[in-house]
């Protein structure tokens, strides 16, 4: 045997392979039919909440609330949440509607599902376009798409739909700067990416400027401090020594770290509060943040993590520095089976009712959304306009989101003992939404003894 044929194997290994292959193209069309049904169920389904919306006055609201309902309906069978099934609604009703061919290319086998994220991402510029137009950018595209993979056509394919585009690249530049925004992305290990989506001229010069700040503070170090600004690959050197604790920074740290100094404590160039003899508002208002933290990790008795309310854990240095500069906090004390709220030490607080629910709840009340209660409408679970009382056994937090389709939609709510919410989709579905154990439990010394309007012993 040579050296060519032990590496392809021998004919039993060929003849695996070939067999692996086979089932490897026959699970592909399986889940091409799979996802192309998917596609045009999720499709159908915004078509019938656009029907349902149909000749009401108020059609975009109403087609909203309609569309919120359907989705939610949705998310509750497919265990996700409703505002991320209402995105694949809108995405399948655009590709069914207006790509209709990119379709069937795709359940033919022709092109792959990143073939049409491709077309459609490309010809989102061709809103304005005819259809004759649009439908010879999409015969163009697929043509494309056939001879090659989704990562090497995609510049091809966008270049082709600016020549089929009606608007100019300015006009469309002008309402995307329209949506720009700032969002937050939980990752692992109490980190998150901060995301802004901005003009890419003041993006360039955002990280031009923290460049050049981080680098001010690197070339200011004492010599032997980190060594050079920068290593041979660019990145920051973490070399250095000193008597003195050493700034070891790198140059993508030190960037980090002014970016959130700036944006933390800063205040703002372009302030309209601000007077002519003096500085605005706008630098006076600091980041809230609700944090739950359990009583030894504040301690400093273990190092567990502690619970950033509607994003994710933290770390307990983190937790332990929030707690020591806060003006306020809440401690709370839970049932030591069950877990759910029984009490809330009021500190500081001329809201007692609603600081018991924000530590009742947590985040909003739908099934599966985890939008932080500072962030949401308390609402009356049987309104108030119907005589329901303002109580803690008739309250709870629902965002402005949940809230709306609650009170437009023919989703049901009913509050039950312990915080328990029992949600009645359209269709008759019924999804328990439990109150949330707090990370933080004030247990009693001896259960059935001490009061649960006494603070437990230390």
């Amino acid at each position: 045997m040579d050296e060519y044929s032990g590496a392809m194997g021998s004919d039993a290994d060929v003849a695996a392979l070939a067999s692996i292959v086979g089932e490897v193209e026959a699970a592909v069309v399986l889940l091409t039919a799979a996802q192309v049904a998917e596609v045009r169920a999720l499709a159908a389904a915004g078509q019938l909440a656009a029907r349902q919306a149909a000749g009401s006055p108020a059609a975009m609201r109403a087609h909203d609330m309609a569309l919120r309902s359907v989705a939610a309906e949705l998310g509750g069978v497919l265990r996700v949440t409703d505002r991320t099934v209402q995105s694949r609604i809108d995405e399948a009703r655009d590709l069914v509607e207006h790509y209709a061919a990119t379709l069937a290319a795709w359940e033919s086998g022709r092109i792959t599902r990143g073939h049409v994220r491709v077309i459609t991402d490309a010809g989102s510029v061709l809103v304005d376009a005819s259809p004759e137009r649009r439908a010879e950018f999409e015969a163009a595209a697929i043509a494309r798409c056939e001879r090659d993979t989704p990562n090497r056509v995609r510049s091809e394919v966008e270049i082709l739909a600016e020549r089929f585009a009606e608007r100019s690249f300015t006009d469309r530049h002008r309402d995307a700067a329209a949506e720009r925004r700032v969002r937050v992305v939980p990752g692992s290990a109490g980190m998150s990416d901060l995301i802004a989506t901005l003009p890419t001229v003041i993006a360039d010069g955002i990280l031009d400027r923290l460049t050049q700040q981080a680098q001010t503070v690197i070339d200011s170090r004492e010599p032997g401090d980190a060594g050079s600004a920068f290593g041979a690959n660019g990145a920051g050197d973490a070399s250095g020594a000193g008597d003195s604790e050493p700034d070891r920074r790198r140059i993508d740290q030190v960037r980090a770290d002014v970016f959130s100094d700036l944006l933390l404590a800063g205040a703002p160039a372009l302030d309209p509060t601000a007077t002519g003899d003096g500085q605005g508002s706008l630098g006076a208002i600091r980041a809230q943040v609700q944090v739950i933290v359990p009583a030894l990790t504040l301690l400093g008795v273990d190092d567990g993590p502690a619970d950033l309310v509607g994003r994710s854990p933290i770390d307990a240095d983190t937790a332990r520095c929030l707690a020591g500069n806060t003006h306020s906090w809440a401690r709370v004390l839970t049932d030591p089976v069950e877990g759910t709220v029984l009490a809330v030490d009021r500190y500081r607080t001329p809201w007692p009712q609603r600081r018991f629910l924000r530590a009742r709840d947590q985040h909003c009340r739908f099934p599966g959304c985890r939008r932080a209660a500072i962030r949401c409408e308390i609402d009356h679970t049987i309104d108030a306009a119907k005589g329901g009382p303002t109580a803690l056994w008739n309250l709870a937090h629902l965002c402005q989101r949940h809230h709306s389709m609650k009170q437009f939609t023919r989703w049901k709510v009913r509050q039950l003992p312990g915080g328990v919410l029992e949600w009645t989709s359209p269709t008759g579905r019924i999804y328990r939404e439990d109150a949330p154990a707090p990370p933080v439990a004030f247990t009693p010394a001896s259960i059935g003894t001490t009061a649960v309007d006494e603070p437990p012993p230390f």
